[in-house]
């Protein structure tokens, strides 16, 4: 099937073989997986995925694209969910089983950051998560307090997770290609995160970055006083990517 990739839905297919046997080498998928893969276009990493599991889900948006993968791989290995992840409910499949579920995909970059915060909802049932993304986003991801790729992703997604970012991946991978460089992450759910609420956390995460150059006296003034924060153990003058994680959380906990 010659399929035309569609900007609207962000695709940029993986043609790599020598990358995709690197991906799945990172993944070490094994039978007794519950693996759920996001967007899986025509089949690159469900092909390589398939022969170690006994079972893969995966969630595709393109009706095109679903008819194909149907027509292609066995129905009794693979299920296919037409619709959008962003609305889908990965609690339905760990209900199912019983089993925390794996997590994998090559995802568009016009909704990888949105699909990043409605996957955090489900950060108690996943095992982990392993992704191709834009190369900054991933390094946002990943990134210590005090440099500039620091900021709002950064701390909402350490909150729950421990993450690495595994290799780059150049834009000749891909078909089209891409014009920037791609990277894969792991994201392993923490066991015991810090107990915060995530609206609270949200909410007080984003005010502080607002401008980024400001001082948190400044930029939090609308929900703390200085007073709040040096009590709090936060020096107002400071900006917000000198804050760690661990601090945030404390703000969201006293908002809350």
């Amino acid at each position: 099937m010659k399929h035309l990739p569609r900007k609207r839905f962000g695709q940029n297919f993986l043609k790599d073989p020598s990358v995709l046997d690197k991906i799945i080498a990172a993944i070490a998928p094994a039978a007794s997986d519950i693996m759920v893969e996001i967007g899986p276009g025509m089949g690159a990493m469900t092909g390589k995925l398939l022969p170690s599991l006994s079972r893969l889900e995966v969630i595709e948006l393109d009706r095109d694209l679903v008819v194909y993968l149907r027509n292609t791989f066995p129905p009794e290995k693979l299920v296919v969910h037409q619709g959008d992840a962003l609305a889908f409910d990965m609690r339905s499949l760990k209900e199912q089983s019983g089993e925390k579920i794996r997590i994998v995909g090559n995802l568009p970059y016009n909704i990888s950051t949105p699909l990043l915060f409605h996957l955090l909802e489900f950060s108690l049932f996943v095992k982990d998560q392993h992704f191709m993304l834009q190369r900054e986003v991933v390094e946002r991801m990943v990134a210590e307090p005090g440099s500039k790729a620091y900021g709002r992703l950064s701390v909402m997604l350490q909150w729950q997770y421990d993450m690495d970012m595994l290799f780059i991946v150049p834009p000749e991978a891909f078909d089209p290609q891409p014009k920037v460089d791609s990277a894969v992450v792991r994201m392993i759910p923490k066991e015991n995160p810090e107990k915060c609420s995530f609206p609270a956390l949200e909410k007080t995460v984003t005010q502080a970055f607002s401008q980024r150059r400001k001082m948190l006296r400044n930029n939090l003034a609308p929900f703390f006083t200085e007073a709040e924060l040096t009590g709090l153990g936060i020096e107002p003058t400071k900006r917000p990517e000198e804050l760690s994680v661990e601090q945030f959380i404390r703000l969201a906990n006293h908002l809350k």
